[in-house]
């Protein structure tokens, strides 16, 4: 989720565009991108974000990161003002322009993640909040480790933060099951058990009294199918945790953190290839 502002030359100020058109992901248009912040809010909330932030800088070290999904840039933009060299790629121009009215010079790819690449190599690349879902088939899912593997630089690291999906909760004969139930916001996941497809049905109710629905589409991965994805992309789980705040993973967690790594080149061996 992402967006454009100004265009000129390939600079560290351009957006460039490549083809999304194959892409399975559902596209955020200029109305949802518009709300994405507000609708998002407690996403940003200080004791949600920070932990993300201070987790992925001290990943990344001293070297620059690359954000999958980077949309309105609630997480790049602090990463950045941490001293990171933050870079993005996102689906959505819509989302890309919110982002540009926020910070301008972060260089952002306009294309699905799965494909598109930005020029450099990276010591990070993350993909927060369950975005590997809107990849709706395997095979995207599969291209998306490899793409990761292909940007980061040897010792580089992949981290993702994602949900598990929540079918032990269901009753049987339930159709659904809750994800958020608040003040403001009602939210419920639909599954797909044979094919791993699901959907996320929003009900908000606004300042004014009015209610809106609004859907989005995924495809949910466990975390040992993760684990196997970036095996395929020559990457290798190095840590799994169950938050920002890298407490364990354990049967009970609800989501997970997990860093893969791609091998260090040593003088002499054949560099491992990730995008067979």
């Amino acid at each position: 989720m992402e967006q454009r502002a100004g265009r000129n030359r390939w600079s560290l100020l351009v957006t460039m565009v490549q083809s999304a058109l194959m892409s399975s992901s559902d596209l955020w248009d200029a109305e949802t991108a518009e709300r994405y912040d507000e609708s998002s809010a407690f996403m940003f909330a200080p004791e949600v974000l920070d932990p993300a932030v201070r987790f992925l800088a001290d990943t990344a070290g001293d070297g620059p990161a690359l954000e999958f999904a980077i949309g309105t840039g609630r997480v790049a933009i602090p990463l950045a003002e941490r001293g990171v060299s933050v870079a993005g790629i996102e689906l959505s121009e819509p989302m890309v322009n919110q982002l540009r009215k926020k910070r301008a010079d972060l260089p952002v790819v306009l294309g699905d993640m799965a494909t598109s690449t930005m020029p450099g190599q990276f010591s990070l690349v993350y993909l927060v909040w369950n975005s590997i879902g809107n990849l709706r088939t395997q095979a995207e899912q599969v291209a998306c480790f490899r793409n990761a593997a292909r940007h980061l630089a040897p010792g580089g690291r992949f981290v993702i933060e994602l949900w598990v999906p929540g079918i032990r909760r269901f009753p049987p004969g339930q159709p659904a099951v809750p994800f958020h139930v608040g003040r403001h916001h009602v939210g419920f996941d639909t599954y797909d058990m044979t094919t791993q497809q699901g959907t996320s049905h929003h009900y908000r109710r606004h300042s004014d009294g009015t209610v809106t629905y609004g859907a989005s589409n995924f495809r949910y991965i466990w975390p040992a199918e993760c684990d196997l994805m970036a095996q395929l992309a020559g990457m290798h789980l190095e840590r799994r945790v169950a938050d920002w705040n890298s407490n364990p993973f354990t049967n009970d967690s609800e989501s997970h953190v997990s860093v893969w790594r791609k091998p260090v080149e040593h003088h002499g061996s054949s560099p491992t290839s990730a995008s067979a």
